[in-house]
């Protein structure tokens, strides 16, 4: 008997489950299918000093409500002869431009293929902007912008953001942008073989972009895809890239011969892990005048046109070593204004600058990574292990975040974090062994 009243209960709320469902289903068809309510009114909750009302458009969508004024006062004698049975005369043609005002609001709405305030607005009010200002436009007119900064590289990663956009969709635009096509572009470029951090290095400018359109009203706020409860950006750890103890100590031990290739690849990565991990392009800018009192204050490339108000310059303390670098390597016209290195010079073009800076990475990774060979080196030893092994250094030293964080010229500590190495494995054997061997 009790099996039986339990089935028939059980299967009483199995049925109100299913229809509680439904009615939900039915209920986001509704949502995502309704159309938004136009209607004219005269807005008494505040009048003028001439007892006028501002006649509106009431527009109303997904159970939110705003009002667009229209330019016209009326007094509440007035808007009723014009909703009147037979308005007359003036009424007559006010009636008529309130209906096209009316007309001219569904018309937009059904332009729509996804309904927003914001975009009803730009339409309703015949704004240019969201009719010429496509999602391409707004990268090339960003692009543009940094070139004429001289941002050349961060110019390209804009570029190449866009191509691999329009390469998934040729005819990408705003509209296109939502979680389910972000999703479907990380799918893509995952299963075309590309890593989960070069998803994150094209979607980052796209996001810039989105936030750009909805400065300008050209996207709407309330589409915004980059939260979290609607799609975020893959990212990925770094991996670390710091000499531990014995190579540091082979590399900086050996004496290739003077003035070499090898030579001179080998003095930058130094320099730069004794300088703070100065980053390569930061080495390039480095001028006479930065150097005051055996100190070296510069601001990083990359955040000297920054929004904030308080960036501080990095204080490097001259270390012996460093100054032989200079002495060796320097430019010998020591004019306040002139490069300390002989990498780029002021007569330059960004774009050539910018080449010059690669390829004075490109080189100097090619001899040290024969250097590494040499000294079987298993690490890399690119120009990013020098600021790695910098950070690295500072941690097993008890060195704290915040000092190295100073030190790097970096945002955040969290930032900072992602820099620091992890333990290397014969720290981690030394440390395992003191739990059996102390």
């Amino acid at each position: 008997m009790f099996f039986i009243l339990f089935l028939f209960f059980a299967t009483i709320l199995l049925n109100l489950i299913r229809f509680v469902c439904k009615l939900y289903a039915n209920f986001i068809l509704y949502l995502i299918n309704m159309k938004p309510l136009t209607q004219i009114i005269l807005d008494t909750r505040r009048s003028k000093s001439d007892k006028r009302f501002p006649l509106k458009l009431r527009l109303t969508y997904a159970r939110k409500q705003k009002y667009f004024p229209l330019g016209l006062d009326l007094t509440i004698e007035e808007y009723d002869k014009i909703r009147g049975e037979k308005p007359r005369g003036e009424y007559k043609d006010l009636l008529i431009k309130i209906n096209g005002f009316e007309e001219k609001a569904v018309r937009i709405i059904e332009s729509l293929s996804r309904f927003s305030f914001e975009k009803f607005e730009i339409g309703f009010f015949d704004k240019p902007l969201s009719e010429k200002s496509t999602l391409p436009d707004f990268y090339n007119d960003y692009i543009n912008q940094l070139k004429s900064e001289g941002r050349i590289k961060t110019a390209q990663n804009y570029n190449d953001s866009l191509k691999s956009l329009q390469v998934f969709n040729p005819k990408v635009s705003f509209d296109c942008i939502t979680p389910e096509f972000l999703s479907k572009y990380e799918a893509w470029m995952i299963e075309k073989g590309k890593s989960v951090s070069t998803v994150g290095f094209y979607l980052r400018p796209l996001r810039t972009i989105i936030n750009e359109a909805i400065e300008k009203k050209a996207f709407s706020r309330d589409d915004y895809p980059f939260i979290k409860k609607r799609y975020q950006i893959p990212s990925s750890r770094n991996i670390k890239k710091a000499l531990n103890k014995e190579d540091l100590r082979k590399l900086l031990n050996y004496s290739p011969t003077p003035f070499s290739s090898t030579d001179k690849a080998k003095d930058f990565w130094v320099f730069s892990y004794l300088c703070n991990g100065i980053n390569f392009k930061d080495i390039a800018y480095l001028k006479w005048r930065d150097i005051n009192d055996d100190r070296i204050f510069f601001i990083r490339n990359k955040t000297k046109r920054t929004k904030k108000l308080d960036v501080q310059p990095i204080v490097i303390p001259l270390l012996e070593e460093a100054k032989g670098i200079i002495v060796k390597w320097g430019n010998k016209e020591k004019e306040p204004g002139n490069y300390i290195f002989n990498i780029i010079d002021k007569e330059m073009s960004p774009e050539t600058i910018e080449k010059k800076i690669h390829q004075f990475i490109k080189t100097t990774n090619y001899w040290n990574r024969k250097l590494a060979g040499k000294l079987e080196i298993k690490a890399d030893m690119t120009t990013y292990y020098a600021r790695h092994t910098f950070s690295t250094m500072m941690k097993r030293m008890g060195a704290s975040t915040e000092l190295i964080r100073e030190q790097l010229g970096q945002s955040s500590t969290k930032v900072t974090e992602n820099y620091l190495d992890s333990f290397e494995d014969d720290v981690k054997r030394e440390f395992a062994g003191k739990l059996v061997n102390f």
